[in-house]
This record gives structure tokens, C-alpha cells and sequence, in this order.
């Protein structure tokens, strides 16, 4: 009755063959993801979350991944649409509570930024347009054209902005090591 449709094993098998590839995707690139979530967020909760939705979505659509040599690629684009998403869906609440009552329990004490490092602390400053492909090279281990198809770019364009990237880095750098010798003379 039903000629084209498969089996019942069949239907079997392909679901144990696409779970087997997932799982050997999350096995693969999970720490890897986390890594540059967690530089995209600062937020180790917001970090889980975004890796966790990027497999969710890599489990809905693992059939449009025809080369699994792209899977890094693939996901972390899935990783940067998710924080992006993060963005889109912030709503922000309002209050008829005067400013002056507010308390910000937010904010990092002097001792909490400290933990962080000058490297790190200069890459968040740098603008987006070059923090992300750097962050991409540096921490994921990305070639210049992996960059490119993630950011939907042209390769050249990502290695400009790879090397103004580093410019801004080093010279800040080296603001930063020049205020610290003229404070400790």
C-alpha cells in the first residue's frame, strides 16, 4: 500500500545513525563551543544555554550538514545566531521607581575585574567588527576561510580585520604596559 515509504527498520536505522552522528558532533565540538560562548557572553549560565540551544538546533536540521569536514563551521555560526537571538528576544522591563532608590548589586567589585586579564580585558574592548573574527582564530583554531563563511564574509575582509584586530590589540597593550611604568616609578 505504502511503496515509497520505508520501513519500519529502516526508519530504525536512520534515527540510530542520526543520533550516532550527533552525538559525535556534541562529543567533538561541545567544550570547544562553550569556549567561545562563554567569550561571546561573559556568562558561564548564558554560555550553557546558547551551546545547549546551538545542539538543539544542530539535532532539528543535521540533515542539511552534507559535509561533516564543515560541522565546526556549521555550528558555530548556529552558536553566533543563537547569541544573537539573545538580543532579539531581551525584553527590558520598566519601573515608576525613582532612579534615586535603585541600588546596582550588579556591578563587579574591583576585585572581580581584576581576575580577569589585561589580554582578554582589551579583546572585549575592541569593536565587534574585529573581536569576533579574532576570537575565531584565536580561541576556535579557525583558518581565515572558515572565518569567512562563518561571518558571511570575504576571506580578504577577514584577514583586514584580523590584522587591525591585532593593531588595536598591541597598541593598547602597550598603553596599558606604559601607564603601569610610569605608575610604579
Amino acid at each position: 500500500m505504502f511503496g515509497n515509504k520505508k520501513s519500519n527498520n529502516q526508519v530504525l536505522i536512520d534515527m540510530a545513525q542520526k543520533q550516532k552522528r550527533y552525538e559525535a558532533l556534541v562529543h567533538v565540538y561541545h567544550k570547544e563551543l562553550y569556549r567561545f560562548a562563554y567569550w561571546l557572553c561573559r556568562d558561564p549560565h548564558i554560555a550553557d544555554d546558547l551551546v545547549q540551544e546551538t545542539f538543539l538546533r544542530a539535532w532539528r536540521s543535521l540533515d542539511s550538514l552534507l559535509d561533516q569536514k564543515a560541522a565546526k563551521s556549521w555550528l558555530l555560526t548556529i552558536l553566533r545566531r543563537e547569541n544573537a537571538r539573545r538580543f532579539e528576544r531581551k525584553q527590558f522591563d520598566y519601573s515608576d521607581i525613582e532612579d534615586e532608590l535603585l541600588v546596582d548589586e550588579s556591578s563587579h567589585s574591583l576585585d572581580d575585574e581584576m581576575e580577569q586579564t589585561v589580554i582578554q580585558r582589551q579583546i572585549a574592548l575592541l569593536p565587534d567588527e574585529y573581536k569576533e573574527p579574532l576570537l575565531l582564530q584565536v580561541v576556535m583554531g579557525c583558518s581565515g576561510e572558515e572565518i569567512a563563511n562563518i561571518l558571511d564574509l570575504n576571506k580578504n575582509t577577514v584577514m583586514t580585520r584580523l590584522y587591525r584586530a591585532r593593531n588595536q590589540l598591541k597598541e593598547a597593550l602597550s598603553r596599558d604596559d606604559e601607564q603601569l611604568k610610569g605608575a610604579s616609578k
